[in-house]
């Protein structure tokens, strides 16, 4: 049988230089071959041609912020049989023996010994959606700063609109900022501004008006509501981009849609953070444990120490968290149910992840196998051991001081045994 080649690389890369270290051919002999590189993308390329003469197959790199990105454009699809980005964790030195250069051939040690597990590096479209969704949630949160000030700014010049209106910065909010802007002073002429089911507050909003707002208080509103006006308008020039972007995956946004508690934007986020090829997963467990949805493990002694959530996809754990809390608060459905069930004997807070992770495993099994959603319905643990709930039931009657005679069918349907 013919022996395969193999010539391992492990990148140590920083943000401005990296350090390159390539081993011998395994089984063969030769010395360690070193060499240092900037970061200039002619430098990168110049970098690859050097590896392609040494005959390097594999290339390993650790995972540094953002600057791992330009070498892995440079170095894939240019012929090396295996590119790996490698968690930081795998490849932490010990202390007092870290350099540049043992780090880089620590990593191409640890490539060559099959001890690196690869992180997912999703297509350079779906990096794309990525930086776009992204950045409009970094828009949204500066806008969010902005209304924060807003608020505020109210408060010290003794205005009390935000404890009238429940959206300070909704239609009517806004046509007040508006003529206090342009220099309306009246609470009575300002109160007439109120719109939607606000008119039968018209007199709390315009005792909530009567404050000390003054021209300081003008000129500082003023800017603050155009950064307000400005960042809306940008958060709704990318959402534009993104539905364009998606136009190609308008199928798999619609049969995310119809998971509860997931609307447009969170589909957006699960096949930016996901894409739409699930294969790069072996299976829904670990789509899980990458986006940090899954318990972790810390036991010593045969004691638990702690089952805290390891770090994984920040945006995409957010957004499942927030798709949770959408879920819970369904009049009905499968996922309500599961989070009660869950919030019962775990709180809220673990009750949330569990419904999160719940979402996620759903969405990631839609998106594999191409199918629909398929509701299970509120009564869905009831009917797992229907016999068991009637027990429940009847000693919380019971409990209540009721007296209580139930029939059951002879052959209960749906029964776990």
């Amino acid at each position: 049988m013919k022996e395969v080649y193999r010539r391992c690389c492990g990148i140590d890369v920083h943000k401005e230089s990296v350090e390159v270290c390539v081993l011998p051919a395994v089984g063969g002999s030769g010395e360690v071959r070193r060499k240092q590189f900037k970061t200039f993308r002619a430098e990168l390329i110049r970098m690859r041609k050097w590896l392609k003469q040494l005959k390097v197959t594999e290339i390993a790199m650790e995972s540094t912020g953002v600057y791992w990105r330009p070498l892995w454009n440079v170095l894939q699809d240019e012929g090396f049989e295996r590119l790996v980005l490698a968690n930081p964790a795998q490849v932490k030195a010990l202390q007092g023996r870290k350099s540049d250069r043992r780090d880089a051939q620590r990593i191409a040690e640890f490539l060559q010994d099959g001890r690196l597990d690869g992180s997912f590096v999703p297509t350079a479209e779906m990096q794309r959606l990525r930086m776009l969704l992204r950045d409009r949630i970094a828009l949204l949160e500066q806008r969010n700063e902005v209304h924060n000030h807003i608020r505020d700014l109210f408060e010290t010049a003794g205005v009390k609109l935000a404890c009238v209106l429940s959206d300070l910065l909704g239609v009517t909010g806004r046509n007040i900022i508006e003529a206090m802007i342009n220099g309306e002073t009246s609470a009575d002429k300002l109160s007439w501004k109120v719109r939607g089911s606000l008119p039968k507050k018209e007199k709390q909003v315009k005792d909530s008006l009567q404050g000390c707002f003054d021209e300081f208080h003008r000129d500082v509103l003023r800017r603050f509501y155009r950064q307000y006006t400005f960042l809306t308008s940008e958060i709704e020039e990318f959402e534009k981009l993104i539905s364009e972007r998606m136009a190609p995956y308008a199928e798999q946004v619609a049969r995310l849609d119809g998971i509860p508690g997931v609307d447009r934007m969170v589909a957006w986020h699960l096949i930016a953070e996901l894409g739409v090829d699930m294969t790069v997963f072996p299976d829904a467990d670990h789509c899980a444990s990458w986006a940090g949805l899954v318990p972790g493990e810390n036991e010593s002694a045969g004691h638990s120490k702690s089952n805290r959530c390891r770090k994984g996809n920040r945006v995409l754990r957010r957004v499942m968290t927030q798709a949770a809390w959408a879920a819970s608060r369904c009049k009905k459905g499968y996922l309500r149910a599961f989070f009660y069930r869950h919030r019962g004997h775990s709180g809220w807070a673990k009750a949330i992840v569990a419904t999160a992770h719940k979402i996620l495993t759903i969405a990631f099994c839609m998106l594999r196998d191409g199918t629909e959603y398929r509701e299970l319905g509120d009564d869905y643990f009831d009917k797992l051991n229907p016999l068991r709930t009637v027990k429940r039931l009847t000693k919380r009657l019971q409990a209540l001081g009721a007296t209580v005679s139930v029939t059951m069918p002879p052959t209960p349907l749906n029964v776990r045994r």
